[in-house]
């Protein structure tokens, strides 16, 4: 090898100088601890300053945790105690914590996430009464009857029995005086229907005549070939549901049990209701909650006057539209007066709709037995008996106390009656007046012993504020 020049010896030497006296410098200073010095951000930092391998205090580059040992490490100073992590040094960048997530979620967010799962719990609640009423559907309309009639003869009873009789023979004399006028109404009705029955029957052919003619004189241009095809399509299409006809008919025997059993029950619940009417309501009070007792037993009462004006109020004002609308139709001399006033009578009812059907089959009796004309003039007729109704009778007779929004009655009616038939839509009404005065009461009574209880001096809000 080539002999060493003398400068390049003499920079090795000066070089191991160096390194050595760095390395005494670094062992002194991680015995004696390091300085705090500043952290920089993307430098990781060593003994003696950023840029170096290792932590100060640590155990990094051979340095050892001498001077204040942290958490993590041994009881005398030694290595961290096996599966715990170290504590960060004082100079590493602070990072701010993760919030809750709850506190993370925004307020409104929150709120209708509250809202929804209630909401479901409700509905879930809700659809299973329906299915348990729908279960036992005739059970609960003969009650409800029961209740409609009881709140109709029960001002009776109580007359009666402060004239002096017995509270059972009252009970048992305005019952039977009752059923007894509603079995003769009913009778009336049928015998009205088959008295007449000839004689509808034979104006119902001249009318579909009378109809045929003016079709085929129409500016339509209704040709006989199309009518007589459209008899031919509904006489084949009678003779091909010959099946389907005698399944509804066995079905209606079965419907006609089931209205028979429904006025049996009826019957029986009005008597109990009538007799000891109040015993019931206290064995329903006895099942309700203590705390919220005072509140039902308050709301009790009300809602029974409401019913008993509703029924009183309907009552009134069915039997004028059923006399003026009658009258009218005896007048115009359509076949069947008598028994469209009872039907116009019984559909008053279902508010609103019942109305508008009871209507239309007296238009369309009139149209087929006397002509266009007199289909015209029943229905001038009968509108003008339903607008005195609507504008003078129901809110002079009904009053404020059962009084409800017509789109509420409306769509009451028709969920009624898609849950219940036509005994859901007689229903559904009454059912939400009581309802409408039940929760108004509660409000109001609520908002009473929050007065009640609450510190002087706070301010005082009403209901619905």
């Amino acid at each position: 090898m080539s002999k060493v020049p003398g400068w390049l010896g003499r920079l090795g030497a000066g070089l191991t100088r160096m390194g050595r006296r760095l390395e005494e410098r670094r062992r002194a200073e991680s015995e004696a601890g390091a300085p705090d010095v500043p952290a920089v951000p993307g430098v990781p930092a060593g003994p003696g300053g950023p840029g170096f391998p290792g932590a100060a205090g640590g155990a990094g580059a051979g340095g050892s945790d001498r001077a204040g040992g942290s958490g993590a490490t041994g009881e005398n100073g030694g290595a961290p105690a096996p599966g715990s992590v170290p504590a960060p040094p004082a100079y590493a960048p602070a990072v701010a914590a993760r919030p809750d997530p709850v506190d993370a979620i925004p307020w409104g967010i929150r709120v209708a996430a509250e809202a929804g799962w209630r909401l479901l719990v409700l509905a879930g609640a809700l659809w299973l009464l329906m299915k348990a009423i729908s279960n036992v559907q005739l059970v609960v309309l003969a009650f409800v009857a029961a209740l409609l009639i009881t709140a109709l003869l029960q001002p009776a009873v109580a007359r009666l029995t402060r004239w002096g009789l017995p509270r059972g023979l009252a009970t048992a004399v305005t019952a039977i005086t009752g059923f007894i006028i509603m079995g003769l109404v009913g009778w009336f009705v049928v015998w009205q229907v088959l008295d007449n029955l000839g004689d509808i029957s034979d104006r119902l052919r001249d009318g579909i005549d009378e109809l045929k003619r003016w079709l085929l004189n129409s500016p339509f241009h209704v040709t006989e070939q199309q009518i007589n095809d459209i008899a031919k399509n509904l006489s084949d299409t009678i003779g091909t549901n010959t099946e389907e006809i005698t399944t509804a008919g066995l079905q209606g025997v079965t419907v006609l049990v089931e209205v028979i059993t429904g006025i049996l029950l009826t019957m029986f619940s009005t008597l109990f209701l009538l007799y000891d009417g109040k015993k019931v309501w206290s064995w329903v009070l006895k099942l309700v909650p203590a705390q919220a007792r005072p509140g039902v037993a308050g709301a009790g009462p009300r809602a029974w006057r409401t019913l008993t004006a509703y029924v009183r109020g309907t009552l009134i004002v069915a039997l004028i539209d059923a006399v003026f609308i009658g009258l009218g139709i005896y007048f115009l001399d359509v076949p069947l007066a008598v028994p469209l006033g009872v039907l116009i009578f019984l559909f008053a009812f279902i508010p609103l709709v019942g109305a508008v059907i009871s209507g239309a089959l007296a238009v369309i009796v009139g149209l087929v037995t006397q002509g266009v004309f007199t289909a015209l003039m029943v229905l001038v007729v009968v509108l003008a008996v339903q607008q005195i109704e609507g504008h003078v009778l129901q809110p002079f007779i009904l009053g404020r106390a059962v009084r409800v929004h017509p789109l509420a009655v409306v769509l009451t009616v028709a969920a009624g009656g898609l849950i219940a038939g036509i005994g859901g839509a007689v229903v559904a009404v009454p059912l939400v007046a009581v309802t409408n005065t039940v929760v108004g009461y509660l409000r109001a009574f609520s908002y009473e012993q929050a007065l009640r209880h609450a510190p002087p001096g706070e301010p005082r809000v009403a209901p619905g504020e």
